[in-house]
């Protein structure tokens, strides 16, 4: 009865207890419902936006498929183009090759024909050298006998008109044409040069006159123009000089010596470039030392060339103060120093080449130092002249 009672008494708490507990347990499962609706929401949206971002993605790797394949039939095209332009060139090439061998072929021949041509030169160029070295040693031959027999004329003319100077005037003209003889040769000892007058301007027709210079003949009263020949003895270049004394002339550092030491010396140097421009310089002192002194040249000062003591260097000897060897590098005999500032014998350009050329006729303070010259002088006469 007690456990019917207790039993009766519990059960509406205990039913009560339960619908409590089955709501509690229902709005719990609402709750998760709600929360996995809104989850799946969510995840939905998500799964949108990244179903969205995958067309895109496509859309664009479709599009970059399109223009791949037009680049690829664009460099196919291209390809097939660049493929005919090589088959073209081989098959000139081939043409080409061909040509070139028979070319070859042909200046193989040709070259064959030129060396029997040079060797048949070569054998003539022998004999005609072994014909000209006999004729040269009789020109030598012959020229020192020329040579001889001019001063053996020389001196039997002295001798005739000494006679006949002894004859007229008895034994006082004697004694004045033997102060005369020793005048000449006291001439020749100081190392004058000897002039020879042209016959048609000679004072005495027919006779040979001794000068010193073409002051001294002016002086004599000789007033035609033309060429008048120094005659200086046993002289080899560059100091007998060289050259056409009409023309192109240099007239040798031996001569230049023996004129400037026996009196006061001045000289002038004219240039001309390829413009017509034309320039001069002017030393009212000049002098050249001997070949012992290596043909030193003193100088005023001047632009261009300033020489105090500046010796003269060929090809062959050597004396600037530079370790390069001006005359060898700048193809000229000059007054070199250090390679200086002129050399009016170095090579010839003509007009148009004649620019950037160090070692042509240069003169720096004129046209520039690489600038070759078109033409040039130098002149020298008695100081007081």
């Amino acid at each position: 009865q007690l456990e019917s009672y207790i039993q009766t008494s519990m059960k509406p708490e205990m039913a009560q207890l339960r619908q409590t507990a089955v709501q509690n347990q229902t709005a719990t499962m609402l709750e998760i419902g709600s929360t996995l609706l809104n989850q799946s929401a969510e995840q939905s949206r998500k799964l949108t936006d990244v179903e969205a971002q995958v067309l895109n993605q496509t859309s664009r790797i479709e599009m970059q498929l399109q223009e791949n394949a037009l680049s690829t039939t664009k460099l196919e095209k291209q390809l097939l183009l660049q493929t005919n332009e090589i088959h073209k060139l081989q098959n000139r090439n081939n043409i080409l090759e061909v040509r070139v061998q028979e070319m070859e072929m042909k200046h193989q021949a040709e070259l064959a024909g030129a060396r029997s041509e040079k060797e048949k030169l070569q054998r003539l160029v022998n004999r005609q050298s072994g014909t000209i070295e006999e004729l040269e040693k009789s020109l030598l031959a012959a020229s020192a006998n020329t040579s001889l027999l001019q001063r053996q004329q020389l001196q039997l003319l002295e001798s005739v008109q000494s006679l006949v100077r002894l004859v007229s005037q008895g034994r006082a003209s004697k004694g004045s044409g033997e102060e005369q003889q020793n005048q000449a040769g006291l001439r020749q000892q100081r190392g004058f040069c000897r002039l020879t007058v042209p016959s048609a301007a000679a004072p005495l027709p027919g006779q040979e006159q001794l000068f010193q210079d073409c002051a001294e003949v002016r002086r004599a009263g000789v007033r035609a123009s033309g060429v008048y020949t120094l005659h200086i003895a046993n002289l080899s270049e560059p100091k007998k000089g060289f050259g056409d004394a009409a023309g192109e002339y240099w007239l040798g550092n031996e001569a230049v010596h023996l004129l400037t030491s026996q009196a006061p010396y001045a000289l002038r140097i004219e240039l001309r470039d390829w413009e017509g421009g034309q320039v001069y310089a002017h030393y009212g002192k000049f002098q050249l030392g001997s070949e012992r002194q290596l043909y030193s040249g003193t100088a005023g000062q001047q632009s261009g060339m300033a020489l105090q003591g500046t010796r003269f260097s060929t090809r062959d000897a050597d004396n600037d103060n530079c370790l390069c060897k001006c005359a060898q590098m700048l193809s000229g005999g000059w007054w070199f120093d250090a390679c200086g500032l002129s050399n009016l014998n170095g090579i010839y350009y003509p007009a148009r080449h004649n620019i950037r050329k160090l070692n042509g006729i240069r003169w720096h303070h004129f046209q520039g130092p690489s600038y070759s010259l078109k033409g040039t002088r130098m002149l020298i006469r008695p100081a007081g002249f």
